[in-house]
């Protein structure tokens, strides 16, 4: 069974690609840098994507919810299973409510399909934009004391790949989170101890963090997003990864400790 792992080099989709191959198993990365090559803003890229592919792990950027993403995801589907395509991996966001339209289409597909839906990934101050924060020793964020069940993208890279891979995950929804909350200041002081320095966190207002995000090139609607997603609605701990694999999620610290030990922290390395 051939899977196309779409968004194959981003912080899920290159960790399925990695698990699908070492299990032997035929995996097609989508991406601009693919061969063949993929876009979502691309329709004509999209059938020779999906030349015979049986599995698809549809992971869309910049997010789900943002406008037109909805519609794009539809029109992938429906291609999708006219190319014969026979089951949906589709990575959500947890409380996104402009995310659903896409879970509901791929649910109304017609096809074998798992929605992922995640929490705030672990990887995004090590992989993400914020790792020039985390550099530069402080975190500047707009959000405030709500609390976060941080999720490794390990954990939903190997949810993912169960569902791709064994049927017994058809029709599941998957919520993921950590084992545990904290705060961004909690998740801030844990990087610092791991890599041993002091990481600050300054709450910022909506306007300046709309900035920051039009200095890394980014849409700024994702301002909106994030202040939606840390406004408390996540605050809460989930049991799909246990369901999921059998067993209990990375905690946030096991990552630091992890990130750390490569060097992506170390500023003396830059």
């Amino acid at each position: 069974m051939t899977t196309l792992v779409l968004g194959g080099t981003g912080k899920t989709g290159r960790r399925i690609v990695s698990l699908l191959t070492r299990r032997g198993l035929p995996v097609r990365a989508g991406s601009r840098a693919a061969r063949p090559p993929f876009a979502w803003t691309d329709p004509r890229t999209w059938d020779a994507a999906l030349a015979g592919v049986d599995a698809v792990y549809l992971s869309y950027y910049p997010d789900l919810a943002l406008p037109g993403a909805a519609e794009t995801i539809a029109a992938f589907v429906a291609r999708a299973g006219a190319r014969g395509v026979r089951r949906l991996v589709l990575l959500s966001g947890r409380g996104e409510p402009r995310a659903l339209a896409s879970e509901e289409t791929v649910r109304r597909s017609g096809l074998s399909w798992t929605v992922v839906r995640p929490s705030w990934f672990n990887q995004n101050f090590s992989e993400g934009f914020l790792l020039d924060a985390v550099l530069a020793g402080e975190l500047a964020l707009p959000v405030g004391e709500a609390a976060e069940p941080f999720t490794d993208a390990d954990d939903i890279a190997e949810v993912a790949v169960a569902a791709l891979t064994d049927e017994r995950h058809a029709g599941q929804t998957y919520e993921l989170t950590g084992p545990r909350l904290l705060t961004f200041a909690e998740a801030a002081a844990e990087i610092g101890a791991a890599c041993g320095r002091p990481i600050g966190f300054v709450p910022l207002r909506p306007a300046e963090f709309t900035a920051v995000l039009r200095e890394h090139g980014m849409p700024e609607d994702l301002g909106d997003l994030f202040h939606l997603v840390t406004d408390g609605r996540n605050a809460h701990l989930t049991d799909g990864v246990q369901r999921a694999l059998g067993r209990p999620p990375r905690d946030f610290a096991d990552y630091a400790r992890a990130a750390a030990a490569t060097g992506v922290w170390d500023v003396a390395l830059r």
